[in-house]
């Protein structure tokens, strides 16, 4: 099999369920979102080292599979998603409380904040820091889109705990490596 068709050279791509519409399309921009939050997970992912690696990149993986998952929806014809989900399970009703108890996991062991912080300190919490700015352009795109078509509530609060998981995590990185986080302070 071919990875190419030529069928989006006229500028249209096909959905799940049959419909062709513009790659300029707001679904379009959303699922190709949540296509680059997953790849930057992945970057995240290949930056783990260490006590990080063991501690979390199984949650990582973990939402990447969910996050292919969402893409698939969101890249469905609404209506068509019972059809989707002859083929591979959607996402569940209260997902998201899977990513809430690895916050609470996360954040046990991390001092209090009292400041912002800064997207640094070791390279995976960068690149945690990268991913959560995705999710939430993600997140922004499926509010958009939710104004216009259907999108399930959960998909959008499940994108949204995921930002909250990737910032807790990009401490919890630093934290695994003993390097603090790099704290926000305003220019005089």
């Amino acid at each position: 099999m071919k990875i190419y068709t030529r069928t989006g050279d006229d500028g249209t791509t096909g959905l799940f369920g049959g419909a062709r519409v513009s790659k300029r399309s707001l679904r379009v921009d959303a699922y190709g979102t949540l296509d680059e939050a997953n790849a930057a997970l992945g970057r995240a992912r290949a930056a783990l080292e260490g006590a990080q690696a063991s501690v979390i990149d199984p949650v990582l993986a973990s939402c990447q599979v969910d996050l292919f998952t969402i893409g698939a929806e969101i890249a469905t014809l609404p209506g068509q998603e019972a059809k989707l989900a002859r083929h591979m399970a959607l996402l569940p009703e209260g997902a998201s409380e899977r990513l809430e108890r690895a916050i609470d996991e996360a954040e046990k062991d991390l001092p209090p904040l009292t400041a912002f912080v800064l997207p640094a300190g070791s390279r995976a919490a960068a690149e945690l820091h990268y991913a959560r700015c995705v999710a939430r352009r993600a997140e922004r795109l499926l509010v958009a889109l939710a104004a216009e078509e259907p999108v399930r509530r959960e998909v959008i609060v499940w994108v949204n705990r995921l930002s909250d998981l990737l910032f807790t995590l990009a401490r919890q990185a630093n934290r695994l490596l003993q390097v603090a986080d790099v704290p926000w302070t305003p220019s005089p």
